[in-house]
């Protein structure tokens, strides 16, 4: 597949040795409420490769990150992420209990080639909190302070990129800037999409954000970004009752309750237009007694949920799958924390890495179950972008990006 090139700078356009870089991720990480714990590290790992090859080049790095949401339970410090890095890298990452006083100052001032350090929560800062344009973005302390002690800054954060926060937009307003290895690997896939030989093209939707699901779909088939849409998990139960199939009388209460009927007009209106290119399950999974029970739409008891797609919707979808030349699948095809439940997803994966599509997969569930299998080094991506990746397939710019081609015009001579 041809990949478009990109209009801002990379890794790939500096010499790192020597230099102090500024690097930001996004390692926000869903969290125990109870325990406090990091429940799944997908995101750290997911940006140590950028930070290995930069201190393969010669770089000291110092990380900006965030976590949660200030009110939020898992709006917390990074002590937990430092340690989980260390680990994936090989080395130790000195925490920062600081962002930009003198104690972090002092930190980045006598960092040597090859350390790496990551600073407190961006978000423990007020003025990280406050979406504005990039140029005053620029004029934030965070900024002022920090920038005369780096020579580049790195922006690694996809998953943020539609924020327009200091530490994403602000830097490379006032320093030569790049884009780390993930930013730059999921640009890459995301805009091969637009291209004639990405097709044809399936999304396979499931999980629990529908109304992200059916905002992605309002957009991928106008465009003709998707020839086909094969759907799972709660948005087929939408998509299900909006065709007039049965779905149950427990899996129709869930949906009230949730609020998800609101949703319905604009199900209908998507397959008016596109239902010939909208496939929805023939067939589902529920639980009985002890056991996964399979059985055909019209024979769903009302006092049993659905909880993951049949045997047959899964051959019908894998078939889809083993023909296509891009296959992006996002979210889980059913309630996969029971076991009895993940075979929907487990089947559709291993169909995917069957065929010889380009693959890209998003959310931490399928990811998990890749890796169990055995199968994840046989995917081509996963996207660590939630918002992200909605925005960027809309069309829409993403200030993190759009201030990293304005860094390139301004400092295209100084690197």
């Amino acid at each position: 597949m041809q990949l478009r090139s990109l209009p801002f700078y990379t890794m790939d356009d500096f010499n790192f040795d020597g230099k102090k870089v500024l690097l930001r991720v996004d390692i926000n990480s869903p969290i125990d409420p109870k325990t406090g714990n990091i429940l799944d590290d997908t995101r750290i790992r997911s940006h140590a490769q950028t930070v290995k090859e930069l201190i393969k080049l010669g770089a000291s790095v110092a990380i900006l990150a965030h976590q949660g949401r200030p009110g939020d339970s898992d709006f917390t410090t990074l002590g937990a992420h430092s340690i989980i890095l260390s680990r994936h890298l090989g080395m130790e990452v000195n925490y920062v209990e600081d962002l930009f006083g003198p104690y972090a100052r002092s930190q980045i001032s006598s960092m040597k080639p090859g350390e790496v350090l990551l600073l407190e929560n961006t978000r423990f800062y007020s003025e990280e909190n406050i979406e504005k344009v990039p140029e005053a973005q620029a004029k934030t302390f965070l900024v002022k302070i920090l920038s005369p002690l780096f020579s580049v800054y790195v922006n690694d954060a996809f998953a943020t990129a539609h924020r327009s926060h200091p530490s994403l937009v602000g830097f490379p307003m006032v320093m030569p800037s790049a884009g780390g290895r993930l930013l730059q690997r999921e640009v890459e896939i995301l805009s091969s999409l637009f291209e004639p030989s990405s097709k044809p093209c399936i999304f396979v939707l499931g999980g629990g954000k529908v109304p992200d699901s059916v905002q992605l779909m309002e957009t991928l088939l106008p465009k003709g970004l998707a020839d086909k849409v094969l759907l799972t998990g709660l948005i087929s139960h939408l998509f299900l009752i909006a065709q007039g199939k049965r779905v149950g009388k427990a899996t129709t209460k869930i949906m009230e309750g949730k609020g998800l009927n609101a949703l319905l007009p604009r199900a209908e209106a998507l397959l008016k237009k596109y239902g010939d290119m909208i496939l929805t399950p023939v067939d589902i999974a529920y639980l009985k007694g002890d056991a996964r029970v399979e059985a055909p739409l019209d024979r769903i008891p009302d006092d049993s949920p659905i909880y993951d797609i049949g045997e047959s919707t899964i051959s019908m979808y894998s078939a889809l799958l083993r023909d296509a030349k891009t296959v992006i699948m996002r979210g889980p095809a059913g309630y996969i924390e029971d076991p009895r439940f993940a075979r929907g997803s487990e089947g559709l994966l291993q169909a995917l890495v069957s065929s010889r599509a380009v693959s890209l997969l998003g959310g931490g569930h399928l990811r998990a179950i890749s890796e169990r299998l055995g199968i994840a080094e046989k995917i081509g991506y996963f996207s660590t972008g939630g918002g992200a990746f909605i925005t960027f397939l809309s069309g829409e710019k993403l200030p993190a990006l759009e201030v990293l081609i304005a860094s390139k015009q301004k400092f295209n001579s100084d690197k």
